[in-house]
């Protein structure tokens, strides 16, 4: 009787099974064909600003700064994301000799030219968290003494030119509108509810909370082994682009960095301690850009869409070194604490475009100058 029992259980829980995975299956089949119907060419060239997004703006800007303040580190005001970094290294970027002349845009305008630069490592978080969580990695990029007249008005004279990235090709939010609403819930602590704001299954936003999920990723062995990505457009001349920065080991002496203790809260640094400083070997990279072909789903205005390699590959146009350095000394920490990188400190040649890249242009600029008045002020 009892094993009777058992068997039409276990009939049961099989078709059970069975009915989930064929459930499972036709959902994935409807959603992969509804995601190819919408994510189907051509697409616009020109940016779309959608009526609203000052008000949304604003509102951000105004969550940022509550953000920047609750995570003070004893009296310093800290980046309200990437707060904590890596090292703040001396690197050079060289344009390749053999560029093509459409590409001839900006500093890539001279072949074979040298660019002096600052680059900071960072993990994503606002907060000063241990190396091992899972967290997106920041590279950016600012080069000196660049001639010409900048996009911002308060920068005018300004000698710089900056390129921000993290190691993740995507965004997991689309525009500015989704952007405040997630904003806010972190604001709140209640981040989870920027993906279902309502019960209404129409509004939850998984495919955007799964890219979050793999955001969140586990750390890369050293801040310099991993690639980074622009995931916004930007400009390159008269061409829309996105652009990356790869590991290129092949440019630099053969290096293998010694294993890390990655239970270490700052494994990060010490791996770029290890390499740069003490074994004084540099770490070469490649910078690349990918052009927009509208004619297949390439979107300017949604940032959580990849464009397809495939249709657009990537294009190499300079390389970057990072000599043997030392750079984690008390001072240099404190000057790396203190610069400011904005995707619109920036050539015309390179202009960010997107309503990500507006957002950007308000809030960068309105935490930075709170950052530096409050530091200013202790």
């Amino acid at each position: 009787m009892l094993t009777r029992a058992w068997l039409c259980l276990g009939r049961l829980l099989g078709k059970l099974l069975v009915l989930l995975l064929i459930v499972g299956l036709a959902g994935w089949g409807l959603s992969s064909a509804y995601y190819a119907w919408k994510f189907s060419g051509p697409v616009s060239i020109d940016e779309q600003i959608p009526l609203g997004e000052a008000d949304l703006t604003q509102g951000i800007i105004e969550d940022a700064i509550r953000i920047a303040d609750q995570h003070r580190d004893n009296t310093r005001v800290l980046r309200d994301a990437h707060a904590k970094a890596h090292g703040c290294v001396r690197a050079e970027l060289s344009v390749l000799p053999t560029l093509a002349p459409e590409l001839r845009h900006g500093v890539l305008s001279e072949p074979g030219k040298t660019w002096q630069a600052w680059m900071r490592l960072s993990n994503g978080n606002a907060l000063q968290q241990f190396d091992n969580v899972g967290d997106a990695r920041g590279m950016a990029i600012k080069l000196l003494d660049v001639p010409g007249d900048k996009l911002l008005t308060s920068d005018q004279g300004a000698t710089d030119q900056d390129f921000v990235m993290i190691n993740h090709p995507v965004f997991f939010v689309r525009d500015v509108a989704e952007f405040k609403q997630f904003f806010a819930a972190k604001a709140s602590g209640k981040r989870v509810l920027a993906f279902f704001p309502s019960w209404d299954p129409r509004t939850w936003e998984l495919r955007h909370l799964i890219i979050a999920l793999q955001t969140l990723a586990p750390a890369p062995a050293s801040p310099v082994a991993t690639t980074y990505n622009s995931i916004t457009p930007f400009k390159l001349g008269p061409h829309n682009i996105k652009y990356r920065v790869i590991p290129a080991p092949q440019d630099c002496p053969s290096y293998q960095l010694p294993k890390q203790n990655q239970d270490l809260p700052n494994f990060l640094r010490s791996a770029l301690h290890q390499q740069l400083a003490l074994d004084r070997m540099p770490a070469c990279f490649a910078l690349q850009v990918q052009r927009q072909n509208p004619q297949h789903y390439m979107p300017i205005e949604d940032t959580s869409v990849q464009w397809d390699e495939s249709i657009a590959p990537f294009e190499t146009v300079a390389t970057i070194k990072v000599p043997g350095q030392d750079f984690d000394s008390t001072e240099q920490n404190l000057f790396c604490d203190n610069l400011s990188f904005n995707t619109w400190h920036s050539l015309p040649a390179h202009r960010p475009i997107g309503g990500i890249n507006r957002l950007r242009k308000e809030v960068y600029e309105a935490v930075s100058v709170f950052r530096h008045q409050r530091n200013s002020a202790n």
